[in-house]
């Protein structure tokens, strides 16, 4: 496995087992498989409504708490101080641990200060080693990387081959926030599993379509979560680190790239309102 360091001097895999859509009924045994397959990092959120099961497989995978690397999101609904210094111990309580290893803001919409400050005051407490946030185009993340007391270590956004977040990248960068790429596979839309670019490369070095994808990422220095179910998906997928795509095959992947959500923005006023109609009458 291959790490990236945070700003704060904390060690992350650059590769994690993501469980956005796991049914929480299955996410237990997904986790235990993706642990058994060898992956350390395993990404979670309060509104994956699966934290327990995540928790079920920490308590259970016989891997030393310290050897892995647990990351949770804060939800809309628990954003503002005081919910979301209740909602962090509740999700400790459900991920059965003291703490987490990444602590996530997962939307830039409400009161995302309020729940921001009561994450530094969880990282000054040990309950979180590193918070970042999830969603925030670069002028949110240069906001709140300016004027909150602490710079956000991460950030997770939508990236792969079609959305590569170029100007995206330039601004983390420049104030040494870490890219994470939410759907590095692109759940495969777009034709992502039979693109003849990527399978083309593929063949030269042995590889898959999401192992070419995969590694082209974290050769970007950006760090990735796949999600399977299957385990030999969940192998193949971790099975990224026995090859280096060249520059050549570098530069016709970064072709590929569209510039455009293969999902929705974020800042438009219409996703404002999907999120808030998402708090409003589903109650997350």
């Amino acid at each position: 496995m291959e790490f990236v360091t945070l700003n704060n001097g904390v060690a992350m895999p650059v590769l994690g087992y993501g469980v956005y859509q796991v049914n929480p009924a299955e996410c237990e045994r997904c986790v235990l498989d993706a642990i058994a397959a060898g992956y350390r990092s395993i990404d979670t959120a309060q509104s994956y409504m699966n934290e327990s099961g995540v928790g079920g497989a920490i308590s259970k995978c016989g891997v030393d708490r310290g050897d892995l690397f647990i990351t949770t999101k804060l939800w809309i609904s628990n954003y503002g101080y005081e919910k979301a210094r209740r909602s962090i111990d509740d999700s400790l309580a459900k991920l059965k641990t003291g703490y987490v290893d990444l602590l996530l803001l997962h939307q830039p919409f409400a009161d995302y200060y309020g729940a921001y400050r009561a994450m530094e005051e969880a990282q000054r407490a040990g309950k979180a080693r590193a918070i970042g946030v999830s969603n925030f185009y670069p002028d949110r993340l240069v906001d709140i990387a300016t004027f909150a007391g602490a710079r956000p270590q991460v950030n997770q956004i939508e990236t792969h081959i079609f959305l590569q977040q170029k100007k995206a990248r330039e601004v983390l960068k420049k104030y040494g926030v870490q890219a994470e790429a939410w759907a590095p596979l692109a759940e495969g839309r777009n034709n992502f599993f039979s693109n003849e670019v990527l399978r083309g490369i593929g063949a030269k070095y042995g590889k898959s379509i999401a192992q070419v994808a995969l590694r082209f990422l974290i050769q970007n220095g950006i760090a990735v979560i796949p999600k399977s179910t299957h385990k030999e998906r969940m192998v193949e997928n971790i099975s990224v680190f026995d090859f280096t795509l060249s520059p050549e095959d570098l530069a016709v992947i970064e072709a590929l790239d569209k510039g455009e959500s293969l999902f929705f923005r974020h800042d438009t006023p219409e996703a404002v309102e999907m999120f808030a109609d998402f708090v409003k009458t589903r109650g997350i």
